[in-house]
């Protein structure tokens, strides 16, 4: 009673009150809680959303384009936007994979600023973080928003904490 379980294309999900988590880890061996769950989603680059979202965010932005939009379907919300953008252009932003300096003690909280490096904390804004975890093996990790037109090797900052970045979707 109280478990919910998903199946998605990386294994099964099953969310269950911590009451039962004994239980459930005697018959089906380990589980992992919610920080370890966050960890091994934002290291496999998927967006979550309501973290990765927000009111203006696209399919393409976050390399959702080809597993939740069908672009055959009828009308829907959006779907203006989207047809254009798949036939015309590239969206705006693009979401980034972030190593983030181990040496800092917090990891900066969703919406926190990413710049280029080379401009310092205070220079211009080019997107922001939306998740960010340490993980057991990377070390502390994020998720990020940036503007298309960030070179893909460019250095970055994360408020004061220097980030590279690896490609999760192509600008």
């Amino acid at each position: 009673e109280g478990v919910a379980v998903r199946e998605t294309a990386y294994g099964r999900d099953v969310f269950l009150p911590r009451a039962g988590l004994e239980a459930f880890a005697a018959e089906h061996g380990p589980a992992a809680g919610i920080l370890a769950y966050e960890a091994l989603r934002v290291e496999g680059h998927r967006p979550r959303l309501g973290f990765e979202t927000d009111h203006r965010t696209i399919p393409h932005e976050i390399g959702l384009i080809g597993s939740a939009v069908h672009l055959q379907k009828g009308c829907y919300r959006g779907q203006e936007t989207v047809a254009r953008v798949q036939n015309l252009g590239k969206p705006p932003r693009r979401l980034v994979f972030l190593h983030l300096d181990g040496s800092e003690v917090l990891l900066p909280a969703p919406g926190t600023p990413v710049r280029l490096a080379a401009d310092g904390p205070e220079g211009r804004q080019l997107g922001f973080v939306t998740s960010a975890v340490r993980h057991h093996e990377l070390g502390p990790i994020a998720l990020a928003l940036v503007k298309r037109n960030v070179p893909v090797d460019a250095p970055l900052v994360v408020g004061t904490t220097a980030a590279a970045q690896e490609t999760v979707v192509e600008p």
